[in-house]
């Protein structure tokens, strides 16, 4: 039998979706079900400050199975591995089948990696309960040093929250292009400043060919033999979507229209970083204000009522840790990241975090 609604993925817009019909007093058709790899939903907000040891690891994920209860989805274990959009088909991890009526999809992205012959460990920063496990036996054995690849907003707080509890540690952010690239030119001056001050070496515009004979390269040269890398190199649609039967952009992310739904199948809903829209960027913030008007679209279709328009915010507030409670500032072209304000900022920026927890917990 045809599940009625499937909830693939548990990110940020299926959380917020979640929420909404909880507090309107929503629940999803009978049968309906959410699929999710763990039982909890972490928060990438508080990731670094956990890494850095600011928060315990409950401070930090959402318990999935009473929110979903509490909206009448039923949790299902695993990750989808294919897709058949014209049958109406998923296949799970487990080689189990789901049968939908109608599929929303936030399963999100992977960090693109380089080509790697094995030599060097090479440690994604997502899906974050894996590379906690990693985080916790480098805390007991410590690498001698480790590369962080990537240069945008989540690159540049993971080092600095690997570092802070790992100071023996060398660490080395190598970024494709400048440190905090579209940022303000004042955040990005001040990132690079506390960079050098915490004695991190950051290499911008070095793009990463490969990784062969414990070497990784760049341009022909090598610039770095880690003990191990992290990926922090933004987003790649995960494999499934380009068989999916859904239509992708010239990325292979899954195309939208301004409602959310596949723009060639409309049974099916998709938010977060695995979505190609107009006007968005993959990024939390983008993905949580997503939240609302999926959760109306969704109802809307189970019951034949008009969909919303999602409308992305032109400019978005970002908070970046900086490991020590601290923070800094940027919305839009503005930022603040004097000494003086990065305490304040760092305070606002755990209410915050820990509001979003609260919203989303259900006992």
């Amino acid at each position: 039998m045809d599940v009625p609604l499937v909830m693939a993925g548990a990110g940020h817009s299926h959380l917020v979706a979640m929420r909404c019909w909880a507090e309107q007093g929503v629940r999803a058709p009978e049968g309906s079900v959410l699929i999710s790899p763990g039982t909890h939903a972490w928060y990438s907000g508080m990731m670094p400050g956990l890494l850095a040891g600011r928060f315990h690891v409950e401070q930090c994920a959402i318990d999935l199975r009473p929110l979903a209860d509490s909206v009448g989805l039923r949790m299902v274990h695993g990750d989808i591995s294919a897709m058949n959009a014209d049958r109406q088909k998923l296949v799970l991890s487990n080689k189990h089948t789901l049968a939908y009526q109608l599929l929303s999809i936030n399963t999100g992205s992977e960090p693109p990696a380089p080509k790697n012959d094995g030599s060097v460990p090479l440690e994604p920063a997502k899906p974050f309960a894996n590379f906690f496990q990693r985080w916790q036996l480098w805390r007991q054995e410590p690498p001698g040093e480790i590369v962080v690849l990537g240069g945008g907003p989540a690159a540049f707080e993971l080092v600095l929250a690997l570092q802070w509890k790992l100071p023996t540690t060398g660490f080395r952010l190598i970024c494709a292009e400048e440190l905090l690239s579209g940022q303000p030119v004042a955040l990005q001056q001040a990132a690079a400043a506390l960079m050098r001050e915490r004695e991190i070496e950051c290499l911008p515009d070095t793009a990463i060919s490969n990784i062969r004979d414990g070497q990784l390269w760049s341009g022909g040269k090598v610039v770095a033999h880690p003990d191990a890398v992290v990926l922090a190199t933004g987003a790649a649609p995960l494999p499934w979507y380009a068989c999916s039967g859904l239509a992708t952009d010239n990325r292979g992310f899954l195309r939208v229209n301004a409602c959310l739904q596949s723009v060639n199948h409309p049974q099916v809903f998709i938010s977060g970083d695995a979505c190609s829209h107009n006007g968005s960027q993959r990024s939390g913030v983008y993905a949580v204000r997503q939240g609302p008007t999926l959760a109306h679209n969704l109802m809307a279709s189970l019951n034949d009522r008009p969909l919303k328009k999602y409308q992305p915010q032109p400019r978005t507030l970002a908070l970046l840790a900086t490991a020590d409670g601290g923070a800094l500032l940027s919305y839009g072209k503005h930022s603040i990241s004097t000494t003086v304000m990065r305490p304040l900022l760092g305070f606002w920026k755990d209410r915050l975090d820990q509001g979003f927890i609260h919203r989303h917990e259900r006992k």
